[in-house]
């Protein structure tokens, strides 16, 4: 099996939501942005949230077994990577 793909962190700063899945694990990130300027993410006051089900249903029709808070930064991205992973 492919290796979890996680978008760059640059998609998180944009406020962009993403939906996953890796074998039977289902995923949603939802990152929550803090703006320093009109137009520069406050990355140290940004997040991303990971929820994580499994089965063959979407989002709205799942039950979210498990959920986490990461900081929107290079670490954090890798943490919620590994955390993702065992959740599989």
């Amino acid at each position: 099996m492919e290796d979890l793909f996680l978008p760059t962190l640059h998609t998180f700063e944009n406020n962009n939501i993403f939906t996953g899945s890796w074998g039977e694990l289902r995923f949603k990130i939802t990152p929550t942005i803090v703006m320093k300027t009109p137009k520069e993410v406050d990355m140290d006051a940004s997040s991303m949230k990971a929820e994580v089900w499994h089965g063959i249903f979407c989002y709205e029709k799942s039950e979210i077994e498990a959920e986490e808070v990461f900081p929107m930064s290079a670490e954090g991205r890798e943490n919620m990577h590994r955390w993702l992973k065992d959740h599989a």
